[in-house]
């Protein structure tokens, strides 16, 4: 019994510390010199898990609070997954001069995290210093006598708002496959004197998520956590933009996409018509901001064998080969590394065609990067080839990656430029190959297809049996004698 506790005890220590280990939880802080208006970043970083929660990122002096950004990562090595998640808190420098960020804690699913802290140098720069005078838009109206004194005035009005709510888009029209930004913002203006606050914000957005996403594209959210006010100006008045919600979406086909009217419900305050030191001078109200109805025209995308296989987006080739000259029968790595902005996860292997190469199935690295209203990264394929027969070999005739190009609005293709030469004697290939089964198939039909009796199997077969009737017997006989007496 103690055995068998102490080696579930066992057990699940060991269990525990393997989850540890394979939990890498970091928080960097960088850089640390930025000019006046520059961006600071605090950035939270998981391995082999997923942010699923985290609380505030702490206040900064001499910074204000930007957007929170976000990046993932994808490995396939040997047929073993491993994964990376990064959230980016950004700061915005508000004033020149030196600031120490104290160690603080934060939380990362559970778990709190001490980070120790760093000095920012802010040094000037050619920018202007942007005011953000509704630091407090997201704090109710506090007054400390409330609770004490009521002048029965019920004599208020209604403030109005200098904000909107809107559903914005950065393209009108895209391709199939094509990615298009959508942004729920609310814009507060800098001269609105109404005092506002967010209402059961998490509930409203439920229901927004519902109406707001197509239900023909694939998304890529942004996964906005916390909210906070971002400087903009709008045609020459200058606004604090709070994103409620972003995504990058990639339409399935061409039927065209309609995003309804949204309404966001917010706390607004009436203020007396008669103010005084005792008493309420405002009281809780309720208005709905509304966007407007917009919509994305979705596109065909032109004639080609491969139009329903492409990826649609802007993309790059990078190579890395680690010898080019080689005997054969020796093996070689390969790197085939797609890069670019577009739907990097719906990216599949490159078309490879070499007879005379056995190239094996790849090890996959997957990076993709939420930031600045684009979705953006790369899909890495690491090959491992033998050459089998001696000469020279243009990979640019034999490997390519076919994909459109939304800008040029044409088809594109990435070949490969490595050239390889090979040398030895002429190597017999190996049975089976990745993407190439003819070898595979003619050595079956060099092989002879007599059936034949396996002598081994028959022997170990007739023993076991011998075995098993052996033990039959003596179970017998001891049960015959157990009965007996």
């Amino acid at each position: 019994m103690f055995l068998k506790r102490f080696i579930t005890v066992l057990l699940l220590k060991t269990f525990a510390l393997v989850s540890i280990c394979a939990q890498e939880v970091s928080v960097s802080i960088e850089p640390e010199r930025v000019q006046l208006g520059g961006n600071l970043q605090i950035t939270l970083s998981i391995k082999n898990d997923q942010i699923k929660n985290y609380s505030s990122f702490p206040e900064i002096n001499g910074f204000i609070k930007g957007g929170i950004s976000s990046s993932s990562s994808t490995n396939f090595i040997n047929g073993k997954m491993s994964s990376s998640q990064s959230i980016i808190q950004n700061y915005i420098s508000q004033q020149e001069g030196t600031y120490v960020i104290p160690d603080f804690n934060i939380e990362i699913n559970k778990k709190n995290i001490t980070v120790k802290g760093k000095s920012i140098l802010v040094e000037k720069s050619n920018g202007r210093k942007r005011n953000t005078p509704f630091n407090n838009f997201f704090d109710p109206f506090d007054d400390p006598f409330d609770n004490f004194f009521d002048r029965n005035n019920d004599d208020f009005y209604e403030v109005e708002a200098d904000a909107f709510l809107s559903l914005t888009t950065d393209k009108k029209s895209v391709y199939v496959g094509e990615g298009f930004n959508a942004t729920l913002a609310f814009y507060v203006s800098e001269s609105n004197v109404a005092d506002m606050r967010f209402y059961e914000l998490g509930r409203q957005l439920t229901e927004i998520l519902k109406k707001i996403k197509p239900g023909n594209c694939w998304e890529e959210n942004f996964n906005i956590e916390n909210i906070n006010s971002i400087p903009v100006v709008i045609n020459n008045k200058r606004y604090n933009q709070y994103k409620i919600f972003q995504a990058t979406y990639y339409p399935f086909n061409d039927e065209k996409i309609s995003f309804p009217s949204l309404d966001l419900e917010l706390i607004k305050y009436k203020v007396s018509k008669r103010p005084s030191f005792f008493g309420r001078n405002k009281v809780e109200d309720y208005e709905k901001f509304y966007s407007k109805p917009l919509s994305v025209n979705v596109k065909e995308l032109p004639d080609h064998p491969l139009k329903e296989d492409v990826v649609v987006g802007n993309f790059k080739l990078r190579e890395n080969l680690d010898t080019e000259t080689i005997e054969t029968g020796n093996s070689f790595n390969y790197i085939f590394e797609i890069v670019g902005e577009g739907n990097i996860s719906a990216i599949d292997e490159p078309s490879i065609d070499f007879y005379k190469i056995d190239f094996y199935p790849p090890n996959s690295e997957q990076m993709i990067k939420r930031e600045r209203g684009k979705v953006f990264g790369s899909k890495k394929y690491s090959y491992y080839g033998i050459p089998n027969e001696p000469g020279n070999y243009d990979f640019s005739k034999n490997i390519n990656w076919i994909f459109f190009n939304n800008q040029l609005e044409d088809y594109d293709t990435l070949k490969s430029e490595v050239i390889i030469k090979a040398f030895g004697d002429r190597k017999d290939k190996n049975i089976i190959l990745n993407n190439n089964s003819k070898s595979f198939i003619e050595f079956i039909q060099t092989q002879s297809n007599e059936l034949k009796e396996n002598k081994k199997h028959f022997l170990n077969s007739k023993f076991l049996s011998i075995i098993i009737i052996t033990l039959v017997l003596i179970t017998s006989t001891f049960l015959i004698f157990n009965k007996n007496g």
